[in-house]
């Protein structure tokens, strides 16, 4: 299995993903690894860890996707592996739940998001976001 750990999705995986939208919600699995000092694209100077920078998108970002009808399922620690190896564990683990993957994918690109996207990008070394429905 090959593994790439990154910070925004393929065009190709979010057509994907509405391909298979059939109305019903989606909860997305997030892996989340931060990056030891937040890095911004602009350059400028912060004392920010790359969680810290992370935390100041999610206080904006959870919000916006309660108003939208989305939820926080679960979020919390990585703490360590039982099953299997890998070369370094993600940080956080959270279970986003979204009325349907076209909600999904107008939260994820609506210019609100791009404002405060900022602080994510800045704050993340990489992400897997792994789309999961009730069966």
């Amino acid at each position: 299995m090959n593994v790439e750990n990154a910070v925004y999705p393929k065009g190709e995986q979010i057509q994907a993903l509405i391909g298979r939208n059939d109305g019903k919600p989606i909860v997305m699995l997030n892996l989340l690894k931060f990056k030891d000092k937040a890095v911004y694209k602009d350059g400028r100077a912060t004392d920010l860890t790359g969680r810290e920078a992370y935390q100041k998108y999610a206080d904006l970002m959870v919000p916006f996707v309660l108003s939208h009808g989305g939820r926080i399922v679960f979020s919390g620690a990585a703490n360590g592996q039982v099953i299997g190896d890998v070369g370094e564990l993600w940080d956080v683990v959270a279970l986003m739940e979204y009325p349907s993957a076209e909600a999904f994918a107008k939260i994820a690109m609506s210019p609100d998001v791009a404002k405060f996207g900022e602080h994510r990008e800045a704050g993340l070394a990489g992400q897997l976001l792994i789309e999961v429905r009730e069966q």
